[in-house]
């Protein structure tokens, strides 16, 4: 007779055990995250030659911020002639006009800069990266987005960590934000990037785990890239794919957190969800792609172990959907069969996940400090972190479909997130291209009837005086409540 509710019970303890286990690996990166940042790596010495570097630029319709990437990236303090700027340009709009037009400027100063335009976009990124390895003599490959504005002295603090460690394949660096002051949406984009760049990176490094490169604001070895089979467009990230890759190979990621390259945050929640899917389905990609082979390669286990939550971290969130569904039915369950309640301690499990996660959060707050610009965030630690928190749960329906659609292989196109030239409160997105497509749809349908659900399950929690799943029940309302609210502002205010 309780076949039905045991069933139910048994799927929410394993949620929560995956949650707990996942909870635990960060809690492991973000005590090593402190250890290392207690004692510092030395930068090594200049090399006796500096190597030739090329600057790949890979653009797609970049109106706003194209010629501030330029501007950036003439401006490096580097040897002229071991320079290489390659603009790596499938625009279709204006902006094919006002890179030529830059491009025609540096060159006339004597820079080393093409304005490569391909017959087509095949391949993405990861095809016009390929494409442009082709035609470069580059030993180095530095890489920034569109909406990356690298300080002068990138290549000087990166390039000679590969002069003193041969088997070093990339050095990525730390993402910062030129607008993390925005809004309370890029606020908490950047509350969580940091827990990744400070934390996550720095952890894995200093556990001798596998890194990833971020995609831009990194420097890669040409002969790395061709060893491990070059970028490929199978996947929707392909900077994890490619950093998997390489590892596999025997190359090392190198992280420096110390060197920092500015970018732009997504400021409206289509070009975030745009990101967030194609981030979240790609590494559920990789992971159908690498996952045996990592597990099969003579690897420590532990190794093996952060792996293998790192390949699959974008599963956390359809761990915190499924939990959240059952947890509604799960609160009549704990009051109307009393023989059940003892099992119901496992919601204990709830805090037991979120106690790690509270000390990688904080771990990140700290070291992220001296980064932070005057003023601090709005609410303090505490409140960064349930908002936080809250909104990613929030993002659980729209991130577990693209999970779900990289598990089972479906093949989407690649949708890269739209730049605006938005610098800490200055500028507005409204009136301007490059928005995604309509955020109210049937899955903003959903996202608005699961706030009223989970709702429902607060309201029942607080009739039926069960107080175990209030606290999740809160942050899950809050969370689809924010995103349904932001889904229909940004809809309307175009």
């Amino acid at each position: 007779m309780l076949g039905l509710e045991i069933l139910l019970l048994v799927l929410y303890g394993l949620c929560l055990l995956f949650m707990l286990g996942f909870s635990l690996v960060q809690l492991q990166l973000a005590r090593r995250a402190r250890a290392a940042a207690a004692h510092p790596a030395p930068t090594p010495a200049p090399p006796a030659v500096w190597p030739r570097v090329t600057v790949q630029l890979p653009l797609y319709n970049e109106l706003y911020v194209a010629e501030r990437l330029l501007d950036a990236c003439a401006a490096f303090d580097y040897p002229p002639d071991r320079l290489h700027v390659q603009v790596l340009d499938d625009s279709t709009d204006e902006t094919v006009a006002r890179v030529a037009a830059r491009v025609a400027h540096y060159r006339a100063q004597g820079l080393r800069i093409d304005h490569v335009r391909r017959p087509s976009r095949q391949g993405y990124k990861a095809g016009a990266l390929r494409h442009g390895l082709a035609l470069t003599d580059g030993e180095l490959l530095a890489i920034f987005d569109a909406d990356f504005v690298p300080p002068p002295d990138f290549l000087r603090r990166t390039v000679p960590y590969f002069a003193h460690e041969a088997r070093t394949g990339v050095v990525q660096t730390r993402w910062g934000h030129l607008n993390a002051e925005y809004s309370l949406l890029t606020e908490l984009q950047a509350f969580g990037l940091n827990a990744h760049f400070l934390v996550e990176q720095v952890g894995r490094q200093a556990g001798g785990h596998f890194l990833n490169f971020n995609g831009t604001g990194g420097v890669w070895r040409r002969t790395c890239i061709e060893d491990a089979g070059n970028w490929q467009a199978d996947t929707l990230t392909e900077d994890l794919d490619l950093s998997y890759r390489a590892q596999l190979r025997g190359w090392q990621v190198r992280y420096l957190p110390q060197v920092a390259a500015p970018a732009e945050l997504p400021a409206t929640l289509d070009a975030l969800k745009s990101q967030q899917f194609r981030w979240t389905k790609g590494a559920a990609e990789t992971a159908r792609k690498h996952l045996g082979a990592v597990l099969r390669a003579p690897l420590p286990l532990s190794t093996k172990l952060h792996a293998t939550f790192h390949l699959l971290n974008s599963s956390v969130f359809v761990a915190i959907l499924l939990m959240g569904m059952l947890s509604v039915p799960l609160v009549a369950v704990r009051a109307l069969v009393p023989e059940l309640r003892p099992v119901f301690h496992l919601a204990s499990g709830f805090l037991l996940a979120l106690v790690p996660l509270v000390f990688y959060f904080r771990t990140a707050w700290t070291l992220g400090r001296p980064y932070q610009p005057p003023g601090r965030s709005r609410g303090g630690f505490v409140g960064q972190l349930l908002l936080f928190l809250a909104f990613s749960m929030g993002l659980s329906l729209h991130n577990s479909r693209a999970v779900l659609l990289g598990l089972l292989g479906r093949r989407t196109a690649f949708i890269r997130t739209p730049k605006l030239g938005l610098v800490q409160r200055q500028g507005t997105w409204r009136g301007r291209r490059y928005r995604t497509g309509r955020l109210f749809d049937g899955l903003t349908l959903l996202e608005g009837l699961l706030a009223l659900y989970f709702a429902a399950g607060l309201a029942a929690g607080l009739y039926l005086r069960t107080w175990g799943l209030l606290p999740t029940h809160l942050l899950l309302t809050v969370g689809y409540g924010l995103v349904f609210y932001y889904s229909i502002r940004h809809n309307f205010e175009r």
